[in-house]
């Protein structure tokens, strides 16, 4: 599944570390992430979504094969 979560830390100047504390995750988790090797949870994909005040389409894209 592709993500813009890189992209939208990036705008608000937030590290991943910053991102990981306001989810509740590690900051390795926020890295798999960005690099598209971890599909988040539904209740964590809307969480992230949320929190950049994004629909969850707005975030995530799935691959589409």
């Amino acid at each position: 599944m592709k993500n813009r979560i890189q992209e939208l830390r990036r705008q608000r100047g937030w590290s991943q570390a910053d991102l990981a504390s306001q989810l509740g995750v590690s900051r390795q988790t926020v890295n798999a992430l960005e690099r598209g090797r971890y599909d988040p949870s539904l209740p964590l994909a809307f969480t992230i979504a949320r929190l950049f005040g994004a629909a969850i389409e707005e975030v995530f894209e799935p691959d589409p094969d």
